[in-house]
């Protein structure tokens, strides 16, 4: 068998076709971002890319390289013994580092000698980033958006996630995020991806849509927590149709208090991201709210939150935002209860076939 090299865009359109898709680059690279289902493989580990580099610099690029060939050959070697044990000949990897260069080109060799047929990145890592980044807005154009609106603990992730399990195709950027789009959005123990593996998962996620039916997409502002959204994403939804959640105020707090149950259930987190607000807010304000919080009384707490923060502007600064929010066909939520969200969800599907 033999390495054949890929451009990015070859191994992007192929990317479905291989048998596993393997990163080379250390644990510290990988974490920041990789390929879609990717394996690490570490050519070298962090501490040993800090060890070669640091003798690379201090001692000689000829003494570095002896160093690294010696590394680089016993992770190899113990990896074949890991993974490779029970792979058949016709087993085919794709192979890639950060620039295409040794790491991935060493364990490429090996393999290919043993018998497999490798696929190597050109331009690793480095590459396949710049195309996704190009790749992106061509994802984006044919696809129709449906944007689900309505102010906050109306129920549009709730919506969004039921009409998956029905079929439908949706864009969670909320889920893709780990971060829930507001000031109090951070999910504890989960934290947010780095930009750049938030821009992969969104790209892998855009590529697997079909153009001729409906995606249904939260309205979002320009980032979700940390994370910025692609601008050719942004402006798609800004301009497309939009559908709007109508559920009373007390069911808002109510399905807020279940969905964020970790705030109900710790007074202290609750109270930290409370903090958050004073700028907005007020110092007084935002005691009154803590101590009312330390005194079990947190549906109080999130039912002055929805009026005295959330929904002030709303309508204005969506209307502003989203081209066709006024067109926008309304989705009367009863409550938040299974039966609720299956009746919405029928509205839903069915004024998008409108």
């Amino acid at each position: 068998m033999s390495v054949q090299t890929l451009t990015a865009t070859q191994a992007m359109a192929r990317l479905d076709q291989f048998d596993a898709v393997i990163d080379a680059r250390s644990e510290g690279e990988f974490e920041e971002d990789h390929l879609p289902g990717a394996q690490n493989w570490p050519s070298l580990n962090n501490d040993e890319r800090i060890r070669i580099g640091t003798l690379y610099k201090q001692v000689s690029p000829f003494e570095a390289q002896k160093m690294g060939a010696a590394l680089v050959a016993a992770n190899i070697s113990r990896h074949i013994q890991t993974h490779l044990h029970d792979k058949p000949k016709s087993w085919q990897p794709l192979i890639y580092c950060w620039r295409g260069g040794k790491r991935s080109h060493s364990l490429a060799l090996i393999l290919g000698q043993i018998g497999w047929q490798v696929h190597l990145i050109e331009g690793g890592y480095k590459a396949f980033r710049k195309a996704v980044l190009t790749d992106t807005p061509n994802r984006v154009s044919p696809l129709r958006f449906q944007v689900l609106c309505g102010p906050t603990g109306s129920g549009k992730t709730r919506l969004l996630q039921f009409l998956a399990t029905q079929g439908a195709q949706v864009l969670d950027l909320e889920g893709m995020a780990c971060h829930r789009a507001s000031v109090l959005g951070v999910i504890p123990g989960q934290p947010q991806p780095t930009q750049k593996a938030f821009e992969t998962t969104l790209w892998n996620a855009l590529r697997r849509l079909d153009a001729n039916r409906p995606v249904y997409v939260e309205a979002e502002s320009k980032k979700v927590g940390n994370l910025t959204i692609p601008e050719s994403l942004m402006s798609a939804m800004r301009a497309s149709p939009c559908l709007r959640l109508e559920l009373s105020l007390e069911h808002r707090v109510q399905l807020l208090m279940e969905d964020y149950d970790y705030f109900v259930k710790n007074a202290d987190l609750f109270c930290d991201r409370l903090d958050r607000l004073t700028d907005l807010k007020g110092r007084e304000q935002v005691n009154e709210w803590k101590q009312s919080v330390h005194r079990g009384q947190t549906a109080t707490v999130v039912t002055q939150l929805l009026e005295k923060h959330y929904d002030p502007g709303y309508e204005a600064s969506t209307a502003r935002n989203f081209s066709q929010f006024a067109r926008a066909a309304l989705i009367r939520m009863p409550g938040p209860d299974q039966a609720s969200l299956v009746e919405a969800a029928t509205a839903t599907l069915s004024a998008s076939n409108c």
